[in-house]
């Protein structure tokens, strides 16, 4: 069955990625490349005299062309002159989209996180598998195309096809795209007010202005538990947000291999607190907000709380190509002040906690309450202000 087919696809990706077979070198030596493109115009050549039928060379060179991209990682893409015209000309601003954070895993399209309130709330979790859209296989579409086709006029409809875990075939799933607000900043305040809870949901510029302004207005001493957990953001957000809680030092670092190295350091000017605080992430968890939960980790300014995060923390550099194509390619990575290096390793937790789905999904049933929650408030009652 399909599903059955595009799960032994992931565990092969993951396989290959983990024990390095994709990621063999041809050398270090100067003509390291040029003897690749030879084996890559042999390639090519057998295809064109041997296969069995005559084939589309354009259409093979373009496939070959998105997993040489994807095999660096899933930022990086190739995108075919129709496909750059299209993500040029798109609209910075005022599109619709079905309200999800997507990335690619082992060739598909993964969903990170869903937005609540939006279209796709209540039909998608973390970890769906999107399997095509619009009958177009994301395992022959860049991560930017993706993204693209996703969104558009609100009120227009597009169809996924969803692989979900013990369910023997796809499903398909259509969502109207809608122009959805982030939800509202959650706060709440726990162990008679000298907890203050925070949940962003998004990390924009206006929502760390919010956050920072309910930490000035607590009472002085007040601890922070920040809620982390299927929120995606910036980097500059996200280091801005452990800037709230550091005074001093490095908060990240961005660096690759022809890319000049720039370093985040904390400024005490943006510094508001040094009372406790502890952080709670998940899988969900995406971009900043991984660079400010790994920020304070590293410097021993609190504890997180939770699971493994998904791991995004690249910068693309667009190459425009002759033929109009382009490369999004990934020119530099964000480094958590201990040197992790996030789009690779993510950010463990300290204290780590189990999701209730991961539970359900192992056949257990689903604890009571919120685990990670709980360990997160105990840890902050057991520190003094």
């Amino acid at each position: 069955m399909l599903s059955v087919a595009i799960f032994a696809a992931l565990g092969l990706g993951f396989a290959l990625g983990e024990f390095g077979i994709l990621g063999v070198h041809a050398g270090s030596d100067d003509d390291g490349a040029y003897r690749q493109m030879r084996v890559y115009a042999e390639v090519l050549q057998k295809i064109q005299t041997d296969y069995v039928t005559v084939p589309n060379m354009s259409s093979v060179t373009t496939g070959a062309l998105h997993g040489l991209l994807e095999s660096l990682d899933a930022d990086s893409s190739y995108l075919t002159p129709t496909e750059y015209k299209i993500y040029k000309d798109e609209p910075t601003s005022g599109q619709a989209q079905v309200g999800i954070t997507v990335s690619k895993r082992y060739g598909y399209a993964t969903v990170v996180n869903v937005m609540p309130g939006s279209p796709a709330d209540q039909h998608l979790s973390d970890g769906d598998v999107i399997e095509s859209i619009d009958n177009q296989s994301t395992r022959e579409l860049s991560l930017a195309v993706i993204r693209l086709m996703l969104e558009g006029k609100p009120g227009t409809t597009v169809t996924l096809s969803v692989v979900r875990p013990m369910k023997p075939d796809p499903e398909k799933l259509p969502l109207i795209r809608a122009i959805a607000a982030p939800p509202a900043l959650g706060t709440q305040a726990y162990d008679n007010a000298s907890i203050l809870y925070l949940k962003p949901g998004v990390l924009s510029a206006a929502r760390v202005d919010d956050m920072a302004a309910k930490i000035k207005a607590a009472p002085k001493g007040s601890k922070i538990l920040l809620d982390l957990r299927d929120c995606s953001g910036n980097a500059a957000q996200g280091v801005r947000l452990a800037n709230f809680f550091i005074e001093k030092g490095t908060l990240a670092t961005l660096q690759g291999q022809q890319f000049a190295t720039q370093t985040f350091a904390a400024d005490p000017a943006k510094f508001i607190t040094a009372a406790p605080v502890a952080v709670i992430v998940n899988r969900g968890t995406y971009g900043g907000p991984e660079l400010a939960a790994a920020a304070i980790q590293d410097l021993k300014r609190g504890d997180v709380v939770g699971e493994r995060t998904f791991g995004e923390g690249s910068f693309q550099k667009s190459i425009e190509l002759p033929d109009g194509a382009d490369l999004l390619l990934t020119v530099a990575k964000y480094q958590s002040p201990s040197g992790i290096k996030i789009q690779d390793a993510a950010v463990t937790p300290s204290v780590a906690v189990t999701s209730p789905i991961d539970d359900e999904e192992e056949g257990a049933p689903a604890p009571k309450g919120d685990d990670m929650l709980n360990k997160a408030l105990d840890l902050l009652k057991a520190k003094s202000s």
